[in-house]
């Protein structure tokens, strides 16, 4: 089997949004697709799968399986979908059912569910304990870390045995060691004769990956090739910026001072003998933090370790099982800030974002300049503002949670994964203002990432969580649920 694209084109009104003259998918070879937010590469993938949104065009024809697909009629590939096609969505918090438990999600993406619901849920369990998720079978959306969830997604997305498989943002909210394992599971997918596309702004994951890389930028697709070649000789002005933006690469002043504040300054932040199970699961015991005034300490661990709930304790959203947590009163008044990990939950969905701004500038009388002033220095328009959440690219929505929660000059900020959803680019320049903020205001950070380099960069000092092995890989267990899977060609 192979799937070709020819002369794609999506459009809104005048605006050309996609341009892609031809691609070539072959079994066993992965194709990724990076590039700056907003370029097109999820607007790609989901022209192939017929899942653009009412108010998009798309132009052009998809070759597979020996029949050839109009793109401009949405509904001729529905019949493919979970059988033939399979997407792994971008926002995992947005695409599982809340009500409804992992394991009882996941086997209903079998093809057997309807016929065998039982053995759909057994097969479900055994690929949800391959991805290290065995304990979280019963486990709620909510309850899930994002990495967790994404985990859950995938499982969602892989169970029926789908040949063809487009992975938008996989490794988004995975530790490294998760996103090797992914990188794993990926090519088990092409090793059984898959296809595979995947979407990312993780250089690092298509490095695993191999193939051929696409580098996108305003639509159009400006450089192409193995793997190797485009991300270590590159050959586009842009592609080279893409490589330089990563964070082990950055040279900014922030990135090369601050040293730890003296043992006597200010404590923001006072937290002794903390205790915290969630799930079943310990996740932390009589474990003592202090955050100090100016001072940026960064969580890390693997996901599902603790991370956000450790943060969420410190910040007396959560209550202990145990210890206490003291605040200083400069964090009163809203000086102390978080930004979430999914800025889409962060905003009310049916709020114009200017209502939402609205009431925080009148709330605590702010200067409406300010926020202009914000606005500019992200590179954000203020015709943003007239939209709801939903309406603008998740990279957006996170740049406008940094500046609801800088406009308030916090003393302390809490950042739960604040540059997940950003191309490399976006990432350097979103931090560099967020730092310079930090710097300006004298504000103390607490950074949860998943990216040591990132870590590196913006902090000057780690708290460890989830020292202990995760469930290990079980790489025989996955291959066994694609035995089981029945896949309808």
């Amino acid at each position: 089997m192979s799937m070709r694209l020819n002369h794609l084109v999506v459009s809104h009104a005048d605006s050309t949004l996609v341009d892609v003259a031809t691609l070539n998918f072959e079994r066993g070879r992965p194709v990724t697709i990076v590039g700056e937010s907003g370029s097109g590469k999820s607007l790609l993938a989901h022209a192939i799968m017929g899942t653009l949104p009412a108010n998009l065009t798309a132009r052009g024809s998809l070759a597979m399986d020996g029949r050839t697909f109009d793109l401009s009629d949405r509904a001729n590939r529905r019949g493919l979908w979970g059988r033939l096609m399979s997407l792994l969505p971008q926002e995992p918090a947005l695409a599982l059912d809340p009500t409804m438990r992992a394991q009882e999600q996941v086997a209903e993406g079998a093809a057997s569910f309807t016929a065998d619901s039982s053995g759909a849920r057994r097969t479900a369990g055994t690929l949800l304990a391959a991805l290290g998720l065995g304990h979280a079978s019963r486990a709620f959306p909510h309850t899930l870390s994002g990495g967790m969830a994404q985990r859950v997604a995938f499982a969602a997305a892989t169970i029926g045995g789908a040949p063809v498989l487009i992975a938008d943002e996989p490794s988004k909210g995975l530790d490294e060691r998760a996103r090797t394992e992914l990188a794993g599971l990926l090519k088990l997918h092409l090793d059984g004769g898959g296809i595979l596309l995947t979407i990312t702004h993780d250089l690092d994951l298509a490095r695993e990956l191999g193939g051929d890389v696409l580098v996108m930028k305003d639509a159009h697709i400006v450089e192409q090739g193995r793997a190797r070649q485009v991300l270590t000789e590159p050959a586009h002005p842009y592609t080279r910026r893409l490589l330089e933006a990563e964070p082990a690469n950055w040279n900014h002043a922030w990135a090369r001072r601050g040293a730890p504040p003296e043992e006597g300054g200010t404590a923001l932040v006072s937290g002794e003998g903390l205790s915290k199970a969630f799930g079943g699961q310990q996740l932390f015991s009589d474990l003592s933090v202090t955050i100090r005034a100016g001072e940026r300490v960064s969580l890390g661990g693997p996901s599902g370790s603790g991370k956000t709930t450790l943060g969420n304790v410190l910040l007396r959203l959560l209550p202990p099982d145990a210890g206490y947590v003291h605040h200083a009163d400069a964090l009163r008044g809203g000086r102390l800030q978080k930004l979430y990990q999914d800025p889409a939950l962060a905003f009310p969905a049916r709020v114009v974002l200017w209502d939402s701004f609205g009431d925080v500038i009148r709330r605590h009388r702010l200067e409406p300049a300010r926020l202009e002033e914000l606005m500019a220095s992200l590179g954000l328009t203020p015709a943003l503002l007239n939209r709801r959440p939903g309406q603008v690219s998740g990279g957006e929505l996170q740049r406008l949670a940094i500046i609801r929660a800088m406009l308030l000059e916090p003393a302390l900020v809490f950042a739960d994964e604040p540059t997940s959803r950003l191309d490399l680019i976006t990432q350097e320049l979103t931090v560099a203002c967020l730092m310079d903020q930090v710097d300006r205001q004298g504000c103390a950070l607490v950074l949860v990432t998943h990216d040591n380099a990132l870590a590196d960069a913006v902090t000057r000092r780690r708290i460890p969580l989830g020292i202990r092995d995760l469930q290990p890989q079980d790489k025989k267990a996955f291959a066994r649920r694609k035995k089981h899977a029945e896949v309808v060609m």
